[in-house]
């Protein structure tokens, strides 16, 4: 199977079958799985990009098919047959029985069809197409398997500040049922306390959920059982500005978004089929050259054989069709508007979500850095309830408090970090930029 697989998938694809034994030890145990790991996975066993791939191969094929109209064309044929006959003559009647045969070899070659040439550059545009729509999903694919891998990493957060809110709870309930033993403390704070404990509950399972659904999305897309992952290295560092705007990455979008250039292809398609029905109205000419061997083709050439060599011009000129050639153009004009249409949309989707993502990425290194500095001071006060405790100032609650603090920042600075990747890569996208190498450089950021 895997011998298969890598015939029928490109080189870098193929080269790629190495990932299934890591993930075999993976799934033992036996390591983490990287992000890099997750994306050539993917690149085996997904199978939205799979189907996406074989498309493209299939597309490609569109160039030749395209060709052969313009291309010569030969055909033979063969045909033999026993022939029974009764000839009379006067009174006599005289039958006859005779083997005919003939055969025959046919050369054409279009000179003028301008149904051929448009289905020729037809052809081309599909292959264009094809391709465009293939690139789109090569980097869709990067921006699925990253999306899922983070989620899965800010599931597991979540879960872990459940947990520290419901050990919030749970110590603060102990408190109010030895204050109220001691008479301190009244029944409403114990019910208070009890009922925030369920909600806790409640949400440490609720984000349990989330990190089985988070772990199978991304099984679905790589392929395989997800265990531990690589989680962000502790010395996160944002990228330093490439210093381009707005408009240089407009620029770049316009020209390179793959999706621009299938739907700027799709219009060329819808041109040609215009074309192809206007040629409805236009002659035809071919050469065309015959040669045939026959033998005892009629009663009248019986034991006699025949050879016929040909060569020539043959002009077919359509003059009524019920006026389906007219209809077939205004149907093609139509379609060529409503590609145009699709066109200008993609246009302004992709140009509004490049315009977010770049706002985005923007505010999110200042978001980041304000969130570094918040985590730092949640922990000094965390360091410093515990030394209260010891003295005797402070008590457990207090420092459970300081720990969920901690653990809120610290799920804020690492969802900040999260987005801040995702919507580099994401931006990248837009401007038909992204590939395998933005994906190596994020997975330097996990270890």
């Amino acid at each position: 199977m895997v011998a298969r697989l890598s015939k029928a998938l490109p080189r870098p694809l193929a080269g790629a079958l190495a990932v299934g034994a890591a993930l075999l030890l993976h799934s033992s145990g036996a390591m983490a799985l990287g992000l890099m790991q997750a994306y050539e996975a993917a690149l085996q066993n997904d199978p939205v990009y799979r189907s996406a791939y074989f498309a493209n191969e299939g597309g490609k094929e569109n160039r030749q098919l395209g060709l052969s109209n313009l291309l010569p064309s030969l055909s033979a044929n063969y045909s033999g047959s026993q022939n029974r006959t009764t000839r009379v003559i006067g009174k006599t009647t005289l039958p006859e029985d005779y083997i005919s045969r003939s055969a025959g070899v046919q050369l054409r070659q279009t000179l003028f069809n301008l149904d051929a040439w448009a289905r020729f550059k037809q052809g081309q545009a599909q292959s264009k197409y094809a391709a465009s729509q293939f690139a789109s999903q090569q980097q869709e694919v990067i921006v699925r398997v990253v999306n899922a891998y983070l989620d899965v990493l800010y599931k597991d957060d979540l879960l872990n500040l459940s947990r520290a809110e419901r050990d919030l709870y749970t110590e603060q309930r102990k408190v109010n049922d030895k204050m109220f033993e001691k008479g301190e403390g009244t029944r409403t704070d114990m019910l208070e306390t009890q009922a925030r404990l369920d909600v806790a509950e409640a949400q440490v399972l609720e984000s349990i959920d989330g990190v089985a659904n988070a772990r199978e999305t991304l099984a679905k897309i790589i392929g395989s059982d997800v265990g531990d992952l690589d989680p962000l290295a502790p010395d996160f560092r944002v990228r330093p500005s490439d210093g381009q705007s707005f408009e240089d990455w407009k620029a770049i979008a316009m020209e390179r978004n793959p999706d621009i250039k299938t739907l700027t292809v799709g219009t060329e398609i819808a041109r040609q089929e215009f074309n192809k029905a206007m040629a409805g109205h236009a002659p035809r000419v071919d050469f065309v050259a015959n040669y045939s061997k026959g033998s005892s083709d009629s009663i009248t050439t019986v034991n006699q054989d025949t050879t016929v060599r040909s060569i020539g011009i043959q002009l077919n000129v359509p003059l009524y069709s019920g006026g389906s050639v007219n209809a077939q153009a205004r149907q093609a004009i139509a379609n060529e508007e409503k590609a145009k249409s699709d066109l200008q949309g993609q246009i302004n989707k992709v140009l509004v979500e490049l315009r977010k993502d770049y706002n985005a990425l923007l505010s999110s290194v200042a978001r980041i850095g304000a969130l570094e500095k918040s985590v730092a001071s949640a922990e000094l006060l965390m360091k410093a309830t515990t030394q209260s405790i010891k003295g005797g100032v402070r008590i457990n609650l207090d420092l459970l408090n300081a720990r969920q603090q901690f653990y809120t920042s610290k799920r804020d600075l690492a969802q900040a970090r999260y987005n801040y990747l995702l919507t580099s890569l994401r931006m990248r996208a837009s401007a038909g930029l992204l590939a395998a190498d933005d994906v190596r450089d994020t997975a330097m950021y996990f270890r």
